[in-house]
Order: C-alpha cells, then sequence, then structure tokens
C-alpha cells in the first residue's frame, strides 16, 4: 500500500554495497569509490573511444559499459545513442553549466543502481533537449528503497535548467528528481512528457521553477520494468516541496492506482503551486503549510497526448528528427490552421453538465486552444458537432458561418472571445422527429438528451400526452405528429400497433435506440465524508455496469474485468447497477458502502 506522506524518504542519500551516500556534501550523487569502480574515460571524447559501433548516418551508438561522461562548463553532448541491451550502466554527469546535451536516446531497458543523467553544475545555464528516457528501468539489482532513476539535480547544484521535448517512463526512483532546494538555480520543463515513474515525475520546488506544457500520468502501480518481488504504490506525476511556488501552464496530469495527481509538500516541508491552465484528473493532495491554486483555465479533463516535439523512440531522439528546435510556450493548439479562422470555445460549469450542438458552413475540426480538452465522446457529423461539457473546456475550429447552435445547461459558448447567445442562431431545438399514424391505435415514448417540445399543429388529446422534462409519451391513429428537440435520441418505444418514425426527414428503426435493460439491483460507495481516500474491489456472479444513481461519478479509473471491478473515491461517490449476488468485497479506507436490492422498483 501506499505510504502516508510523512513517511516519505526526500531519497538525499541512501545505502549501497554497504556504504551510504550522502548529497549534502560534494562527494555528489556517487561515492568517490562508485566513480572509481567504473570503467571508461572520464570526458565525453576519451569515452567514445573503443565504444561506438557502426553508426547510423545522423548519430552514434555508444554500448553502455559502465561509462561515466562528464559534461564540462560550455560543452556538448549531443546525437548519441545510448545502448542498454548490454545490461551495464551508463552515467551523464553534468558539471558545468552553460552546456548542452541533446539529442540524446537510451535504447532498453536500464539495469544500473543509480540515476542515469546526474547535475551539479555552478551558476549558468543548462539545457537537455530531445532526450528518450522511455524504455524505463527494472530494480533488479538495487539495493536501495526504491531503485534506479532517471534524471537528478544535487542539491549544491547552482545552475537553471531547462528540460524540454524529453520523454522519461518506467523509473522505479522519480523521473526528474529536481526537488532538492538549488542555491540560486531553477529547473524548467517545457513539452515534456512521463508516465509511470514510481515516487514522482516531475518532482521541484523552487520559486523559479516551471512546467509548461508537459504531460504526466500513471495507470500502474508496477514501476519499474522487469524486476520481481517489490511493488511501488506512490507514484505522483506531480511532487512540489523544499522551496517556494511552482508554476503550472498549460500542462495536464492524471493519477493512477495512487489517487493523487498532484502532491504539494512533505516530511514538514510545505509546497506552494500556481496551477494556471490544463488539466487534471485525480486529487490536489495538500501536506501541512502547503498551498495550490487553482486557476479557472484548469480543467477536470486532461489532454494526455504527447506533446508536439517528444521523441517517442531512442532513434528518433538521437538522429533529432523528435525536436522542432523551439521553444513552446504553451500546449499546440493542433488545429490553428489559416483555413479554420474561426475558434467557437464550450466553456462548462462545475455545477452540472452542458449538452451543446451547433453546426457551421464550413469545415470544422476539434482543437486543444485556450486549455480545452479533445474528447473522443464529442462527435463531428460533417458541419455539425455534438458534445457535451462539465467543469472544462471543449474548443473547434471551423471555416465560414456559425449556422446553428443550442446550448442545454450552465455553460456558455465564445466565437473567437465573445460570448454569444444561443438564441441568436437558428432553432432553439434543431431536430425533427415525427411519428406517422398506420391507421390503428399506436402508442409511443420519445427521450432525449437535451430538450423535447411537442410541435404538431393537430395535437392528441391532453390526457393522451405528457410531455416531461426530456421525454415525450403519446398515442398516433393515421396522424401524423411532430417533436422537437435538441440532444441526441436516446430511446424510441412504439407500442400497441405499428407507426413510421422519421427523425430529420430520414426513415429510422427505433429499435437500433435505447439501451438494454440494466441489472435491477445497485451497489453504492460513498466517499464524500470521509477523512481520506479509499480503495475497494469486488466480485458479482452475474453482470455488472457503472452508475450514475445517487449522483455518482463514472471515473475511467474504475475498472470491470468481467465481473470483477476495481476502484477509489474520495469526495465522491461510485455505484454499479449488478445482478445475481455479490461473491466478494473488499474495502480499504472508511467510505460508505450500501447494497439496494431491486432499487429500481423502489
Amino acid at each position: 500500500m501506499a505510504r502516508d506522506l510523512s513517511e516519505l524518504d526526500d531519497e538525499s542519500s541512501f545505502s549501497r554495497d554497504g556504504e551510504t551516500i550522502d548529497d549534502s556534501g560534494n562527494d555528489g550523487l556517487l561515492h568517490r569509490r562508485s566513480y572509481m569502480k567504473l570503467a571508461g574515460a572520464t570526458t565525453a571524447a576519451a569515452a567514445l573511444g573503443g565504444t561506438a559501433s557502426a553508426a547510423a548516418d545522423d548519430y552514434e551508438v555508444i554500448e553502455a559499459r559502465g561509462q561515466t561522461i562528464r559534461v564540462g562548463r560550455g560543452d556538448t553532448f549531443e546525437n548519441k545513442l545510448i545502448d542498454f541491451t548490454t545490461g551495464e550502466s551508463f552515467l551523464i554527469y553534468v558539471e558545468g553549466a552553460n552546456s548542452v546535451i541533446r539529442n540524446i536516446g537510451f535504447k532498453g531497458l536500464y539495469r544500473g543502481a543509480s540515476f542515469i543523467i546526474s547535475i551539479n553544475a555552478g551558476q549558468g545555464d543548462i539545457l537537455f533537449e530531445n532526450i528518450y528516457l522511455g524504455d524505463g528501468a527494472t530494480k533488479e539489482g538495487a539495493d536501495f528503497v526504491h531503485g534506479p532513476g532517471a534524471v537528478f539535480m544535487h542539491k549544491g547544484s547552482q545552475a537553471d535548467l531547462t528540460f524540454r521535448h524529453c520523454n522519461v517512463q518506467g523509473f522505479p526512483n522519480n523521473g526528474f528528481y529536481c526537488s532538492n532546494t538549488p542555491v540560486g538555480g531553477s529547473v524548467r520543463f517545457e513539452s515534456c512528457f512521463g508516465k509511470n515513474n514510481g515516487v514522482s515525475t516531475f518532482r521541484c520546488g523552487s520559486e523559479d521553477d516551471e512546467i509548461v506544457n508537459c504531460v504526466a500520468y500513471n495507470d500502474t502501480t508496477d514501476y519499474g520494468r522487469g524486476y520481481g518481488g517489490y511493488i511501488e504504490t506512490d507514484g505522483r506525476p506531480v511532487w512540489v516541496w523544499n522551496g517556494g511556488t511552482v508554476t503550472i501552464r498549460d500542462s495536464h496530469f492524471a493519477d493512477g492506482p495512487y489517487p493523487y495527481a498532484l502532491v504539494a509538500g512533505a516530511n514538514g516541508s510545505p509546497g506552494s503551486v500556481d496551477f494556471q491552465s490544463g488539466g487534471y484528473r485525480g486529487t490536489i493532495q495538500r501536506a501541512s503549510g502547503s498551498t495550490v491554486s487553482i486557476g479557472s483555465d484548469v480543467s477536470r479533463n486532461p489532454d494526455l497526448s504527447i506533446p508536439d516535439g517528444v521523441p517517442t523512440s531512442p532513434e528518433e531522439a538521437a538522429s533529432g528528427s523528435g525536436s522542432t528546435g523551439s521553444s513552446s510556450s504553451g500546449r499546440t493548439d493542433t488545429n490553428d490552421e489559416p483555413d479554420l479562422p474561426n475558434l467557437l470555445l464550450v466553456d462548462g460549469s462545475p455545477s452540472d453538465a452542458t449538452r451543446y450542438e451547433f453546426t457551421v458552413s464550413g469545415e470544422v475540426e476539434h482543437s486543444n486552444a485556450k486549455g480545452a480538452s479533445i474528447d473522443d465522446g464529442d462527435t463531428i457529423d460533417g458541419s455539425t458537432v455534438q458534445g457535451s461539457v462539465g467543469d472544462w473546456k471543449d474548443a473547434f475550429r471551423y471555416a465560414g458561418e456559425l449556422e446553428e447552435l443550442t446550448v442545454d445547461g450552465p455553460g456558455s459558448v465564445l466565437i473567437n472571445g465573445e460570448a454569444v447567445d444561443p438564441a441568436d442562431y437558428g432553432q432553439e431545438k434543431p431536430h425533427v422527429l415525427e411519428v406517422v399514424g398506420s391507421g390503428t391505435p399506436t402508442s409511443y415514448e420519445i427521450t432525449v438528451d437535451g430538450a423535447i417540445e411537442l410541435a404538431s399543429t393537430d395535437e392528441p388529446a391532453t390526457e393522451a400526452t405528457t410531455v416531461s422534462g426530456t421525454t415525450v409519451q403519446s398515442s398516433v391513429t393515421d396522424e401524423t405528429q411532430t417533436v422537437r428537440f435538441s440532444g441526441e435520441l436516446t430511446d424510441i418505444t412504439v407500442t400497441d400497433g405499428e407507426a413510421t418514425v422519421m427523425l430529420d426527414g430520414e426513415q429510422i428503426d427505433p429499435s437500433e435506440y435505447g439501451d438494454q435493460e440494466l441489472p435491477p439491483h445497485a451497489l453504492v460507495i460513498d466517499g464524500v465524508d470521509t477523512d481520506g481516500p479509499s480503495t475497494y474491489s469486488f466480485e458479482v456472479d452475474g453482470t455488472v455496469v457503472k452508475s450514475t444513481y445517487q449522483d455518482a461519478s463514472i471515473d475511467d479509473g474504475d475498472v470491470i474485468d468481467g465481473t470483477t471491478v476495481r476502484g477509489a473515491v474520495y469526495n465522491w461517490i461510485d455505484a454499479y447497477w449488478f445482478d445475481g449476488d455479490i461473491a466478494d468485497f473488499r474495502l480499504r479506507g472508511d467510505a460508505n458502502v450500501d447494497v439496494q436490492y431491486n432499487a429500481r422498483d423502489q
């Protein structure tokens, strides 16, 4: 299980080969004896001698044999592919500022005992650009608690570090370990990507530190690949402590089994975060004395795609083909094309869901401008878009004019930065559904996920028609009844006769609309009034599906595997419909659990 934050080690010292290695002195991450044991040259140029294999045209391949590459002041180390398939270690030790480490790809599972890149430099700038560390590491052979990590900044380092277009995945002991308070130094992450790193991916704390246009998330508890007998459970996308306020812009994070997307503070050292724009899924944890400011441009629906320019293979990194060669000041709008000059932004509200639909006269595409998310559930059919937002934003770039706009809910719509009134654009309820009688009395029921109204001029008797929120119930004999609605048609049922149903001028089959009958019983896990997160698992001997029963949320992090369910709650409710019996149930935490049999009949 995950340890409490108060117990977390700051990793400033660890033990290997029976020695304690303390980073408070000048020896740095590796003890001098460990340096002496490494076979290889002490400069980048000398280290290449005798280790380089036949190289590609645009980069050199170096087989890992325990070398230490020292990068001094003003040096550049670039266009190298480091081959870890040898099973041995490799260290880039950056001891001088005004240096550049660029276009470096690390290929294969790392089996070393320490970090791969270590920084301990004086004042000046250091650029790490286009680095691939995505093949991960194993904990086998490491005899200290977390195992090996990717990047480490020493306490005494005074340099200002920039990490741009870096890909770090699968390291059990931090992706970027940069929270040791520097003496006048800082760290900035630009367009970097991290996944499934133990302890944390982005770890920092200086008041000048920034995380810009970055993505990190976890979807496993097995941090570090290939090792056995040790399961790390506390992987945080972001961990801030030991310094001033860290600024986060246009960045997106998501939790995993460890239910925190961002953690501020630990071990008596508070952390401060100004999260200005982007998105996150999960919980934000604030240790004692810590502060986290969440801006209005931060959504709860993160875009977890890899930022532009990040290399996705060691060869791509080594050749430089993954880098754009320029700094990014924010998440790229992937649809910012001259032929799509207009931007429509749907700004959701935390108070309730908002359903929207619009039609334009030209082409339309998804956009992630202004911190908007891109959701596969939002559909584009020709020039018509349908979607929904909660406490986040959706955006679309389009050509031509906005012809129709319907909004159901508290959200607002902006066109090129200006708020608009949906009533100024087309019909309030743009869809038309007609039920054509066949000469015999026929009953029907129509349900939509927007708003609906009966629009027929020849209306039936009042007692035969029910309009309630999103549903119309009525009957026809030989007449035609018409309803107008917004949103999508979710269910139509025709009984006691026959009728032809037309949707927006085309005949449809009513049997193709509506869900199958859901299971009758409800299981509710309520974590709203608890002091901390609760995890649960259960198994039924029938079917089980997620539910919004009793205002429960539906979270992609909750997993249904056949008839077995695993999930977590904290300040929210999870619910499930099921049939049969509950064969097994386990709960860790203080959540309230309620089983309601035949809940649909209550």
